[in-house]
């Protein structure tokens, strides 16, 4: 069965890991750091890895933060986040600054903080910087666990 399913996941290479990346931005709970350390191990350029990766999850993050534009209404109706969560965040936010989104890349708080920053209407430049440096830095850190040589 473990063959089968990496074999599938090596058969999609790029493709597959950007779809699963963004996916595990988004409101499916899904990780994207085992086929990353995957392709890796299978001697797939890491630095295209890392990139197709990290843009995936920042995209992923874009719907979040869209959501988050749209109102508390739709972050309730669209989003598995609790409303506790949504609050965690938003003190994060008021006691951190912006810089707190360098760490969407966290488990659970890490997608309210995408939608947060919608829902405060964060200049998108700013929100699309921060965003995508802490998720390339993370999948940047995931590689080098891999073993990969990335310069």
């Amino acid at each position: 069965m473990l063959e089968s399913l990496e074999g599938i996941l090596l058969s999609y290479g790029y493709a597959g890991l950007f779809f699963a990346s963004f996916l595990a931005a988004t409101i499916l709970p899904f990780g994207s750091e085992g086929i990353v350390v995957l392709l890796v191990s299978r001697e797939f350029n890491a630095f295209a890895v890392v990139l197709v990766a990290s843009i995936g999850n920042f995209l992923g993050a874009c719907t979040s933060y869209y959501i988050g534009l749209k109102g508390r209404s739709h972050i309730e109706k669209y989003l598995r986040i609790e409303p506790g969560d949504v609050r965690k965040a938003e003190f994060y936010f008021s006691k951190y600054g912006s810089y707190v989104l360098l760490f969407t890349w966290l488990p659970l708080i890490g997608d309210a903080l995408t939608v947060v920053s919608g829902l405060l209407r964060l200049k998108f430049s700013l929100f699309s910087i921060l965003v995508f440096a802490g998720k390339f830095l993370r999948y940047l850190f995931v590689a080098y666990l891999a073993g990969a040589v990335l310069l």
